[in-house]
């Protein structure tokens, strides 16, 4: 079967976690770990991303996040493409250092942050990393010492999850760690990271009860949520996914954006595409990503291809691209943002 695109939107809440090729470590040091997190301290903020929690483990590695107007895939692919060439480089190997795509479920809130929080940062001491809660409150690797004030890492945002306790940063310490503790005797918790409409009901036995009640349920492995998030999530996926096919039905490719990009900034097409650092032809490239890859659906690779430039190119400038739309109310349709 084949695999089903992601779900995301500004604000969607996603548990994140990446494996290593059949197993294989993909933090061999603490040189390497040191890394990783560096490249999570540039992008975290300039994804505008919320990083509720974390941790890197041996040969796999989980991440809370909540995206902001800048969608996951784009900080995952700048993430993960920058720190496997970097990885390979150090240790002379070829090939890939991730298994297959990362993985992504798409959370609802309010029943599962605090919940998702604990989850992901116990991994730490259910991998045998740490002996107890007292080594992990200083394991340097994972989010929990953070929150309870052993390290410091800007781009983690603290003061949301401590919220969830209390208003007094003291209290809320205190309370969070106890929660903490709590968590431990609760095991792996495949409710949390396992199908999504088995997890969603409460297991095998919540799913056959609310069928035996004659409820209506709907149910996505991509997502972990009651029946109506679900839906709702569903929907709002489709929506997005129809304005890609709307845009193809009415005939708009990547020649038909070049054309586009040329008509709002009054340019020859040719220049669109045209090799060179002037402004202009910057700007044009910029805004001719950004369409191609978020509006049309193709990824950075193909878009890079096409414009003979590298994936993190593509990438940057898909994102530089989004700022000129909004900046000037470019749009890929029709007359709006036309420049006068």
């Amino acid at each position: 079967m084949p695999r089903k695109a992601r779900i995301d939107a500004p604000g969607a809440l996603h548990h994140v976690i990446i494996r290593g090729i059949e197993r294989r470590k993909i933090f061999r040091s603490d040189y390497d770990r040191n890394n990783f997190v560096n490249r999570l301290a540039e992008l975290i903020p300039e994804t505008y991303t919320d990083c509720f929690a974390w941790v890197l483990l041996d040969n796999h590695a989980h991440f809370l996040l909540r995206t902001g107007a800048v969608p996951l895939s784009v900080l995952m692919n700048r993430l993960l493409t920058g720190y496997a060439g970097w990885f390979n480089r150090k240790y002379r190997r070829h090939g890939q250092l991730f298994q297959n795509r990362y993985k992504s479920i798409l959370c609802q809130e309010d029943p599962y942050l605090k919940e998702l929080v604990r989850y992901v940062h116990l991994n730490a001491l259910r991998a045998g990393l740490v002996a107890d809660m007292g080594e992990l409150d200083t394991y340097p690797w994972c989010g929990h010492g953070v929150l309870v004030s052993k390290s410091k890492q800007p781009w983690q945002n603290i003061d949301y999850v401590l919220g969830l306790f209390s208003d007094q940063s003291r209290e809320a310490r205190k309370r969070y760690r106890e929660f903490m503790e709590k968590g431990v005797s609760l095991g792996k918790r495949p409710d949390l990271v396992g199908g999504g409409l088995l997890r969603s009901s409460g297991g095998w036995w919540g799913l056959r009860n609310i069928r035996k009640a004659g409820i209506r349920v709907k149910g996505d492995e991509r997502i972990l949520g009651d029946s109506d998030f679900v839906e709702n999530v569903l929907k709002m996926a489709g929506e997005a996914l129809e304005e890609k096919y709307d845009l193809k039905a009415r005939g708009y490719d990547f020649n038909r954006a070049i054309s586009r990009v040329a008509e709002v900034l009054g340019l020859a097409p040719d220049r669109v595409t045209a090799f060179g650092k002037s402004p202009q032809t910057v700007e044009a490239r910029a805004l001719l990503c950004f369409w191609a890859h978020r509006k049309l659906g193709m990824s950075t690779i193909e878009v890079a291809r096409r414009l003979n430039i590298s994936q993190p190119a593509a990438s940057r400038l898909s994102k530089r691209g989004e700022r000129i739309e909004k900046e000037n109310r470019f749009d890929l349709i029709g007359d709006k943002g036309l420049k006068t």
